[in-house]
């Protein structure tokens, strides 16, 4: 997998090198590929990005912060709430439709049969 567009830019914000950058993104894509067994999926891509953060978080000498007036907002901390919101439209959209599935098979009497 390609590393991602925003790498040379994590590095300058933590403080590491490109190319350590790019070493601690295979080292990611790696684990992720790992954990999730296929490279092909968004689930895999993303917790490949999350990793790739958190190992040049933990690199680097700071964290990937984005300045803004008065406050200071974590990059790694708004990509992962990012996710988690994504993730709850996919699960009320599953829940609604094994609801509706549900409602479906009792008005028209279907039963599932034991294997």
């Amino acid at each position: 997998m390609k590393a991602p567009k925003i790498l040379p830019w994590v590095a300058h914000r933590t403080g590491i090198s490109e190319e350590l950058a790019l070493k601690l993104w295979r080292r990611a894509a790696g684990e992720a590929g790992v954990m999730i067994g296929c490279c092909d999926s968004s689930d895999y891509y993303h917790l490949a990005v999350e990793r790739f953060i958190d190992f040049a978080e933990a690199e680097g000498s700071r964290t990937v912060v984005h300045e803004t007036v008065g406050t200071k907002t974590c990059v790694s901390w708004v990509y992962r709430h990012q996710n988690r919101i994504s993730k709850l439209n996919l699960i009320t959209v599953h829940n609604v439709v094994r609801l509706w599935q549900a409602n479906w098979n009792d008005l028209f009497g279907v039963r599932r049969h034991a294997a």
